[in-house]
């Protein structure tokens, strides 16, 4: 866990390597004649001539920092969660292959409220402790995300899905029945017991989806949505020219049983990808221990994962030599460092922990939504959880740790998103700069911008 309390941090030193926790946890790094091979279409690198030009081209650490691996962070719960280099992506059967016929993106918000459904709004504000003041204004604008993942995805058509916007009803027809509640869905899930029921007209000849719900008496919310449920209805509603489908919506969910919350989950060969924003309200840090002050990239702050370590009684003082604990070389000091700029962007803005503005609140709940939605997707065109680098295609634990991770691809999850598409790096860089700087009142997006900005640089 983090600093219980935020504080006044300098950010003096940036860590680019795995912390001492990862050798103990039992991740090993793959070295750099891995990482330059994983990017290569054969996953070699064959000749000394092709290995100098591939290391040469190898952006340094201080621009892709290797994951922090810190106590509870996913890899170090799963240390041997196995890599996906571009060569097994590229060979992998279950991948759906973009074409003329399936080529867009699509994107939908929360689903709208017939009348008589306006008591389940409130399911989506959270129970706010007392003393808290903080206002983070409404939920991200639908037409926000939808221009970060074009962005992101530049190169595809990502487009909202055609009206009529789905909606929550109590207006069923008779067809329609809520989820069976014995046997197997339709991702070969077991079904959980009867439960109360939302309806979701998908404006489809099948009729309304019932949408399990819970209560949730000692919950940040009142009540919780089925994630499967959702998935259900997102297999429903798929275009038949879709390439993938990411609805959003703004309740807190659930996926099984035992799950306190989740925060979204794809189904690649299905196509599909649901997110909930309810947890990146910025309201409820305080109660999840977010630190704001430490989210990416000052969560690569050398002084802040000592706190972490020392939090989760691990003898900081292990991590507190050269080894995992690097700075920019001497090398790296010809050319203007990716994290550093990222790191002084995010520290000119104003303090989130003192007195933030809601339009400050709004841009940092904005972008963990961009961040995750642009993540699930990811899985939707076949890339599973990157462990090469500090990358948005991490698995994540928590929302702690979803906090510590970059916005930006590493370059072996790039590559695979540029064959995808089909998109000029510079060009997709381009379009996210472009969204950046329509942003930068958001730490998040103020950062990234800067992060662009000196990775287009250094390609000149």
């Amino acid at each position: 866990m983090p600093p219980s309390k935020p504080s006044s941090c300098s950010h003096g030193k940036l860590v680019f390597s795995p912390s001492s926790h990862a050798t103990k946890a039992g991740y090993k790094e793959p070295n750099l004649a891995k990482r330059i091979a994983a990017t290569t279409a054969r996953g070699t690198v064959v000749s000394q001539t092709a290995k100098k030009s591939s290391v040469d081209k190898t952006p340094n650490r201080s621009a892709f920092p290797a994951p922090l691996v810190l106590p509870g962070d996913e890899l170090a719960w799963d240390p041997s969660y196995p890599c996906q280099s571009f060569r097994a992506w590229s060979q992998l059967k279950e991948r759906n292959a973009v074409t003329p016929e399936r080529r867009t993106v699509y994107f939908t918000g929360p689903p709208d409220l017939d009348s008589g459904m306006e008591y389940t709004r409130k399911w989506s504000q959270p129970r706010i402790k007392r003393g808290v003041k903080e206002k983070a204004g409404g939920f991200p604008k639908t037409g926000d995300v939808l221009s970060y993942l074009g962005a992101f995805y530049h190169g595809l058509p990502v487009k909202m899905l055609p009206a009529p916007q789905i909606c929550f009803t109590s207006d069923v027809d008779d067809d329609s029945s809520p989820p069976t509640p014995q046997g197997k869905g339709a991702r070969g899930e077991t079904a959980a017991p009867p439960s109360p029921t939302l309806w979701l007209n998908t404006h489809k000849p099948t009729g309304c989806i019932g949408i399990r719900t819970r209560a949730t008496p000692k919950g940040d919310f009142s009540h919780q949505l089925n994630l499967n449920d959702l998935l259900d209805a997102a297999t429903e509603i798929l275009p038949d020219d879709a390439y993938a489908l990411l609805v959003l919506v703004e309740h807190d969910i659930y996926e099984d049983e035992d799950d306190d919350f989740a925060c979204g989950r794809a189904y690649g060969g299905s196509r599909i990808a649901v997110v909930s924003g309810a947890r990146y309200n910025p309201i409820l840090d305080a109660t999840q221990g977010l630190e704001r002050g430490h989210a990416w990239p000052a969560s690569h702050c050398e002084r802040y994962l000592q706190s972490c370590l020392a939090a989760a009684e691990v003898d900081a003082e292990d991590d507190g030599g050269d080894a995992g604990m690097s700075d920019v070389s001497d090398e790296e000091n010809t050319v203007v460092a990716p994290m550093h700029v990222a790191l002084s962007a995010h520290a000119s803005l104003p303090s989130l922990d003192s007195n933030p503005s809601v339009k400050a609140l709004s841009g940092l709940w904005l972008g963990r939504v961009c961040r995750t939605a642009s993540h699930e997707l990811g899985h939707c065109f076949g890339i599973d959880h990157c462990v090469y680098y500090a990358c948005s295609m991490q698995g994540t634990a928590s929302v702690v740790e979803d906090a510590r991770q970059p916005p930006y691809l590493c370059p072996i999850d790039l590559a695979k998103i540029l064959k995808a598409t089909g998109a000029d790096q510079k060009e997709r860089y381009e379009a996210l700069l472009a969204f950046c700087e329509g942003h930068e009142e958001a730490h998040l997006f103020a950062a990234y911008g800067a992060w662009i900005r000196a990775r287009l640089d250094a390609d000149r």
